[in-house]
């Protein structure tokens, strides 16, 4: 099942074509594998629906896979090499999710074009398509391709932004990566979906920093919502919807921002993103505009940069996402 793009949609996708008519960045460019293997997104746009409709907690899935490939070591499929000491091992990725979706889109284009897309670019391009269908359809952005995949892939090399560090730490993490502070709060508006865990919030609910009391930035009606769904002493760990939005929480779109906006944000850092001076005017005008899904294209195209390979950096294209051509020259443990 192939995405289709609604009317609604013609403008955006012209703008975010337009972005990329006159120049490209490095080996990037929108359409790279035009001549070599032409039909490669309608390819992934096919997997990707088929898998979507099956299960649509892939599109948090993918996004969260997508940055957590890209931010660490660059966008070059690294997290999805196994190996005793790979990527995948580190704490923050042992719960990520998605390598079956890009095995089963890297088996359907190695059919049609052996050997020619790279892992990298499977994941940016099945990420787009997910954003698209979780937004029901109303946005849809240009992409550039042309990365390769890397040979390096350690899960001490791994580093993440933790929920819980300031926005300013979190900035300075972006920052060392090109990516703008308007493109950190788009960036962590894809918390418009997904979940996370009690364990992730039990400080701010019943210790924060250390005074025995909820965080005061959390609207008090959501700590006592949240009280009884992570109560102190489970044996088990809660899942907690990062959009508390209930009719749109599995939906790409603009309530993440307004509901921070009113203190219910559910990680730390969500709600510090509205509250903390060098942020709360983005957040604020997000919330009140109508081209969120628009800017996240635009951020989610920017994160894409960051670290690309490249054939003359040891860069490759990869028979199977999780293995080097070459396994004497992979690094994964």
């Amino acid at each position: 099942m192939a995405v289709k793009i609604s009317t609604t949609s013609v403008l955006i996708l012209s703008l975010a074509l337009l972005s990329f008519s006159h120049c490209c960045y490095g080996q990037l460019r929108v359409g790279f594998y035009n001549k070599d293997c032409r039909n490669v997104e309608n390819i992934v746009s096919r997997v990707v629906g088929e898998a979507f409709f099956k299960d649509p907690s892939l599109a948090p899935a993918m996004i969260r896979l997508y940055f957590h490939d890209c931010f660490s070591n660059g966008c070059d499929a690294s997290l999805l090499l196994d190996g005793t000491s790979s990527e995948k091992k580190a704490s923050p990725n042992l719960s990520v999710r998605g390598y079956e979706l890009i095995d089963d889109i890297k088996t359907a284009v190695e059919q049609e074009c052996s050997g020619i897309i790279s892992c990298a670019d499977i994941i940016a391009l099945a990420t787009r398509d997910l954003v698209t269908l979780a937004s029901g359809r109303k946005t849809w952005y240009a992409i550039p391709t042309g990365r390769f995949d890397g040979t390096v892939s350690l899960a001490s090399s791994v580093d993440l932004p933790s929920p819980r560090l300031t926005v300013s730490q979190t900035a300075d993490k972006f920052f060392d990566r090109k990516l703008s502070l308007t493109d950190m709060v788009l960036l962590l508006g894809g918390h418009t979906i997904g979940v996370t865990h009690c364990s992730f919030i039990m400080d701010r609910l019943y210790n924060f920093q250390n005074t025995k009391l909820p965080d005061p930035s959390m609207d008090s009606k959501l700590v006592q919502e949240l009280k009884f769904k992570c109560p102190q002493g489970s044996s088990s760990d809660g899942i907690i919807n990062l959009d508390q939005n209930f009719t749109s929480s599995n939906t790409m779109d603009v309530s993440f921002y307004k509901q921070i906006n009113s203190r219910r944000g559910i990680l730390h850092i969500d709600q510090q993103l509205a509250i903390d001076g060098m942020t709360s005017k983005i957040v604020t005008d997000i919330a009140n505009g109508n081209d969120f899904l628009f800017r996240f294209g635009q951020a989610m195209v920017n994160l894409g940069w960051v670290g690309v390979k490249t054939k003359a950096n040891g860069g490759e294209i990869r028979k199977s996402c999780r293995s080097c051509k070459d396994p004497l020259f992979c690094a994964t443990s």
